[in-house]
């Protein structure tokens, strides 16, 4: 079984920062891309960012500029590195990976963690 484990989620102010972490764990062979997604309260699920396991990346336009995703392909971990925050950003945020046990790739999803953007 494959598990994915986000963590960093919070309360922050306006303007604050935060910093997600998501580690895959399991029966890994390869990862290939793997990304972040939100949703907010009433909204549909939206993508945030992107990262191939050669590093490239992407971003939607709502976060371009302002946050950044990495990840450690010895550690299977992405990271999100969010700036500049503000309350359209408070949402659940979900850990996505196409994680393959050396037959196929699968998708899966982490359990999600809450950011929320207050004063």
């Amino acid at each position: 079984q494959v598990q994915l484990v986000e963590s960093g989620g919070g309360l922050v102010q306006p303007g604050g920062s935060l910093r997600l972490s998501c580690a895959a764990s399991g029966s890994i062979r390869s990862i290939g891309v793997m990304g972040w997604y939100r949703q907010a309260p009433g909204k549909q699920r939206e993508l945030g960012a992107t990262i191939t396991a050669g590093g490239s990346t992407d971003y939607a336009d709502s976060v371009k500029g302002r946050f950044t995703i990495s990840r450690d392909n010895a550690k299977n971990t992405v990271y999100l590195e969010m700036n500049s925050l503000n309350t359209d950003d408070t949402a659940v945020y979900y850990c996505h990976a196409r994680i393959s046990n050396g037959i196929y790739y699968s998708n899966y999803w982490g359990q999600g963690t809450q950011v929320t953007v207050s004063s």
